[in-house]
């Protein structure tokens, strides 16, 4: 009796866990700004410090490509942000507002009906076993007591002081002990009985209560399976086409890099073959 409290709490647990799949979804988002960002103050300090540092020509432009890549792919990951917010948040949110309903009182009602369900379910049932449980505490203390009757008949026999209407006393104390063992253990039998017969209607409808939540929690189950594989397709960025040409014109830039091509334009800018300055009479 009262052992459905686990299924019912299990309501409960439902809408926590609903607040739980929200938080873990928040902060994954707010790792994928935060990253978003760094990756684009990372490109800009870097891309200033290659444009002015010593680094020239095609590898200069090579280089410079992975600041590019990092400033694409930190716009692909505040899209990942708003996705996980804006899509995954919000349907979480507005699912577990659906499915539970706040009472007045505090609580769901969701979580009322089931446990007014299988308290109504368990209620005949429970009055039964309450029965039983008096027959058999009075079938047991008669057996106690015709016990000691028969302690008290058999000792008072080996008594020479007592006298015969004493003796009749005590023996009638046993018949009537003898009695009400019958009496009692009868009632408790039939009690018994009487919980066996009801038994089978229990469980059916405890039964019955038990497959409506195993019903809501299955929704649950199954939209938080769902949920968790959108937001598997907005972290996977392998699938996103522009993730994968971010990388292609990455590799496209370093493989244009010339090192013959730079130091034929060092030699034309820097060296030997840029215009020359001779001093003349001034």
């Amino acid at each position: 009796v009262g052992n459905y409290k686990r299924t019912v709490k299990r309501i409960d647990d439902g809408h926590r866990l609903c607040n739980d799949l929200m938080n873990c979804i928040h902060e994954r988002a707010r790792i994928e700004k935060v990253y978003a960002q760094q990756l684009t103050e990372w490109a800009k300090r870097w891309k200033q410090l290659v444009e002015k540092g010593p680094q020239y020509g095609t590898v200069e432009r090579a280089w410079c490509a992975f600041m590019s890549e990092a400033e694409k792919v930190s716009e692909l990951h505040l899209e990942v942000k708003g996705s996980l917010m804006n899509e995954d948040f919000e349907k979480i949110k507005n699912w577990q507002k659906e499915a539970f309903h706040k009472q007045m009182m505090g609580g769901f009602k969701e979580t009322k009906e089931a446990e007014d369900g299988f308290r109504k379910a368990q209620k005949p049932w429970a009055k039964k076993l309450k029965e039983v449980e008096a027959a058999k505490k009075a079938y047991h203390a008669a057996c106690k007591e015709e016990k000691l009757a028969i302690s008290r008949e058999t000792n008072s026999k080996a008594d020479p002081a007592l006298n015969p209407e004493q003796l009749k006393k005590l023996q009638d104390k046993v018949e009537r002990s003898k009695q009400d063992v019958l009496k009692t253990k009868e009632k408790y039998e039939k009690s018994l009985k009487e919980l066996d017969n009801a038994t089978p209607q229990y469980m059916e409808n405890m039964e019955q209560v038990f497959e409506q939540c195993q019903q809501f929690e299955e929704k649950r189950l199954r939209f938080f399976r769902e949920v968790l594989l959108e937001v598997q397709k907005h972290l996977d960025l392998s699938n996103v086409a522009s993730y994968k040409n971010i990388y292609r014109e990455l590799e496209q830039n370093i493989k244009t890099a010339d090192a013959v091509e730079d130091l034929r334009w060092f030699r034309a800018n820097q060296g030997p073959g840029m215009s020359m300055n001779w001093p003349q009479f001034e």
